[in-house]
C-alpha cells in the first residue's frame, strides 16, 4: 500500500465527514440527518466552470458553419482542397494551453476590435510550411521537419492567417461586427504573455488535411473576451425557447415554513399643515371617514402588496384582502395605522 505522506498535500482529500460533526444544510435548506455520510470533493476555484455542458454543446454545434465556410474559403484561396474537421472545444487555463504547444509552433496574436483581450491562432509548423510551399507555386507538399518560420515565410502566410481570422470573426456577426487585427507573431508558447497563467481560454481545435499534411490547428481566446458575445447569443435565443414552454408554478419548499414575515395594515390619511401638526395634543381626536376602512393597504415586510377592507368577525378585528397592489398604487405621502 502506498504511503499517503508521499503525496502532495493538495492531492490528499480528508476522510468522509459524519453529519453530526457540524450542522450541514442541503441546497433546499434541509438539515442533513445525523446518519448520513458526507464526502468532501476537491474543487479548483482557480478554474471555475463558466459554461455548462449544455452551453458548450450548443457552442460546438455553432462551430460547424464556421468550419465549413473556412474550409471552402481556404480551398479557393490556395486552389487546392484543404479539409477541416471539428476536433474539440474546451475551457483550459492559459498556462495549460501554452504548455501543450509543440516547439516550435507558429503563433499569430490577434485582437478582434472592439473586444478586449488577445487571441491566439496556433498553426503547426508542418502545415504552415506546406501552405507556404503552395503559395510559392508548389504542389503543397514538403518534406521539411518542423522548424521556426523565417520572416519571409511569416509575411507570406499573413494573407492566409488574416483570411482565417476574418472567417472566425464572421461567425459572431449576428451578435456584433468584429474587426480582426494581427498584432504579432511568436514561435514558442513559453514566451507568450498575453494573459495571466490561470486565465480561462476557450480553445477550438480543428483537424486540417492539406495534401499529404495532417495536422491540428487551434483558435484560443480568453473566455472574458467572448463573454459579451456569448451573453448576447444566449439572450437572443431565450425568448424563442420560452415562447412555447409552459410557465411552471413556483414549488414550495418545506424549509420556508419557519420563516416569519412582518405584516402591516395602513390607511391613507389626510394632509395637515405644519401649524396644525404642531398644535396637536394628547387626547385630540382625528376624524376619518368610515369608507376609509374599505381602502386598507397591506404591506408584507414593508412592501405594498394588497388592498383590503377592515371589519369585525367573531368580536375580533379582521382584514379581508381584495386585490393585489404595487408600489405605484401608493399615492399618499403619510399613512395612519
Amino acid at each position: 500500500m502506498a504511503d499517503d505522506s508521499s503525496l502532495p498535500a493538495t492531492d490528499v482529500l480528508p476522510p468522509p465527514l459524519a453529519a453530526s460533526a457540524a450542522p450541514v444544510l442541503q441546497s433546499n435548506g434541509q438539515r442533513v440527518s445525523s446518519g448520513e455520510k458526507l464526502t468532501v470533493a476537491a474543487y479548483d476555484f482557480r478554474q471555475p466552470l463558466f459554461l455548462s455542458e449544455q452551453e458548450l454543446a450548443r457552442l460546438r454545434l455553432a462551430q460547424e458553419d464556421f468550419i465549413r465556410y473556412l474550409s471552402a474559403r481556404l480551398s479557393l484561396f490556395l486552389r487546392m482542397e484543404l479539409s477541416l474537421q471539428f476536433e474539440g472545444l474546451t475551457l483550459m487555463p492559459f498556462v495549460k494551453f501554452t504548455a501543450a504547444l509543440a516547439h516550435p509552433t507558429p503563433l499569430t496574436l490577434f485582437k478582434a476590435e472592439p473586444l478586449l483581450g488577445v487571441g491566439i491562432l496556433a498553426l503547426p509548423s508542418p502545415l504552415a510550411l506546406t501552405i507556404a510551399d503552395r503559395l510559392l507555386g508548389g504542389r503543397g507538399a514538403t518534406g521539411q521537419s518542423a522548424r521556426a518560420l523565417t520572416e519571409i515565410e511569416v509575411a507570406l502566410l499573413e494573407d492566409v492567417t488574416q483570411l482565417m481570422l476574418e472567417e472566425w470573426a464572421n461567425q459572431w456577426q449576428h451578435e456584433q461586427a468584429l474587426q480582426p487585427l494581427i498584432i504579432g507573431h511568436e514561435s514558442n508558447g513559453d514566451f507568450l504573455q498575453t494573459s495571466v497563467a490561470q486565465t480561462s481560454m476557450l480553445v477550438l481545435t480543428l483537424a486540417a488535411h492539406f495534401g499529404e499534411c495532417h495536422e491540428q490547428l487551434q483558435f484560443a481566446v480568453p473566455y472574458s473576451m467572448l463573454e459579451p458575445l456569448l451573453k448576447k447569443r444566449q439572450g437572443n435565443r431565450s425568448p424563442a425557447s420560452t415562447n412555447g414552454a409552459k410557465e411552471q408554478a413556483p414549488a414550495w419548499q418545506p424549509a420556508y415554513d419557519a420563516i416569519t414575515v412582518p405584516v402591516r395594515a395602513e390607511w391613507p390619511a389626510f394632509e395637515l399643515s405644519l401649524r396644525e401638526i404642531f398644535s396637536l395634543r394628547v387626547g385630540d381626536v382625528l376624524e376619518m371617514p368610515a369608507a376609509q376602512l374599505q381602502n386598507t393597504h397591506v404591506l408584507l415586510n414593508g412592501t405594498l402588496k394588497f388592498s383590503g377592507s377592515v371589519g369585525l368577525e367573531a368580536e375580533r378585528i379582521a382584514l379581508k384582502l381584495i386585490k393585489p397592489l404595487t408600489s405605484g398604487d401608493l399615492h399618499y405621502g403619510n399613512s395612519a395605522r
